[in-house]
């Protein structure tokens, strides 16, 4: 009987339970025989049983069957490792360290505020050691200071305050001291007669040639023009290469210290007339320096110009120039008495005044403005007044004291 043939879709089963062969499959392949191996694309099987690990027959590992608790691998004895780190950190957090602040804060807040607020008791136990240590240390201090005896304290002396003269008698030293200054710079001995005077042009021609000399006798007579229409800066510009280059023309240093004096360069205007007082010999300019160095309060250089003044005997004219200055340096001192002696010395309103004579008269009625003689200063500046109206604020020093 024939039979017939399995319809399409379903697997053939052989006679003997076990799969048909397809493929190129053998008839002793062992693969298509075992049991639960399923064929992977074309038919080949897939190498992996049911529950079993890939490339593991049955005959080598488990079954493909459910496994049974008996079948599974016995754990090893004890905890995890993360249990027992777990326990050991809990076991090693400090009560005081876990939990802080506010419950509304939450437990992981809560252990961090703890956290914060924790203090090792080593640090603890070490701080209380010291506070100890501390305390005995005073404990002992104190013990000592106690049985050390107190040194007697001196009785202290009552002290006289000074006098009023005394504190003005020694102020008036101090003051005294403090105005001496620097003293007297070393100058040379003047001759007993001034050098000769030369012609400048011819002693510039020696110094220079003739072809530059013209050219600082030209410079020499602006600077003297200028200077006698009171424009000292252009008088100062124009002697400068005079002095720069003939700096042995005792024209044209004293002109220059001259202007430099005008010019308020006291410091400048000394250079320039001690090396004219030298290359001269001349006493000439002696109270226009004296004046300088009283600016500058060399008190004692203005004295040795007085005195070298006196040894050399010049004119009246030079002589009265010479005293007031002393006078003011004296009245600047704070010494008004001897100023106002200077220049009451000799003196005796002339008929017929000079301007040295008025000078000499106003400085004079100035001082006993400052002395506190106001008749006598009045007095005084009235004459003036009469006899050089314009000299100075003559004018208003009359109405002022009138």
């Amino acid at each position: 009987m024939v039979m017939p043939p399995s319809p399409v879709g379903l697997r053939a089963v052989s006679n003997d339970g076990s799969r048909p062969r397809r493929g190129n499959q053998k008839p002793n392949d062992r693969r298509s025989s075992r049991p639960g191996n399923k064929p992977g694309r074309g038919g080949a099987p897939t190498g992996r049983s049911q529950g079993g690990k890939p490339g593991r027959s049955q005959s080598q590992g488990r079954s493909s069957g459910p496994r049974r608790d008996d079948d599974r691998r016995p754990e090893r004895g004890g905890p995890k490792r993360n249990d027992r780190n777990e326990r050991r950190s809990r076991d090693e957090r400090r009560p005081d360290r876990d939990l802080a602040g506010p419950q509304q804060w939450g437990r992981i807040a809560r252990r961090g505020a703890g956290n914060m607020e924790y203090e090792d008791p080593e640090t603890i136990a070490q701080r209380e050691e010291y506070k100890q240590r501390k305390a005995e240390r005073a404990r002992r201090k104190a013990e000592r200071a106690a049985e050390t005896p107190e040194k007697p304290q001196r009785p202290q002396r009552e002290r006289d305050l000074p006098a009023a003269s005394d504190l003005q008698r020694q102020a008036n030293r101090a003051v005294a001291r403090g105005r001496k200054g620097a003293p007297a710079r070393d100058r040379r001995r003047l001759p007993g007669r001034p050098h000769p005077v030369k012609d400048p042009a011819i002693a510039l021609k020696k110094t220079v040639g003739e072809s530059r000399s013209k050219t600082l006798v030209r410079r020499l007579n602006e600077g003297a023009k200028a200077f006698e229409a009171e424009r000292f800066a252009d008088a100062r510009s124009a002697l400068g290469p005079v002095v720069k280059e003939a700096p042995e023309l005792p024209e044209g240093r004293e002109l220059m210290g001259l202007t430099l004096y005008r010019l308020g360069k006291w410091k400048e205007a000394i250079e320039h007339l001690e090396s004219f007082r030298e290359l001269a010999g001349s006493t000439e300019q002696h109270p226009v320096l004296a004046d300088a160095h009283r600016a500058l309060g060399n008190w004692a250089d203005v004295d040795a110009l007085w005195a070298e003044l006196g040894e050399a005997s010049p004119s009246a004219e030079l002589v009265v120039e010479g005293r007031i200055v002393v006078a003011g340096a004296k009245a600047d001192q704070g010494d008004l008495t001897s100023a106002i002696r200077l220049l009451e010395q000799n003196w005796k309103p002339p008929k017929r005044p000079m301007g040295h004579h008025l000078r000499r008269a106003y400085a004079l009625a100035d001082l006993y403005d400052r002395a506190g003689r106001a008749p006598r200063a009045r007095e005084l500046f009235s004459w003036v007044a009469g006899h050089a109206p314009d000299l100075a604020d003559v004018q208003q020093r009359v109405k002022a004291l009138s």
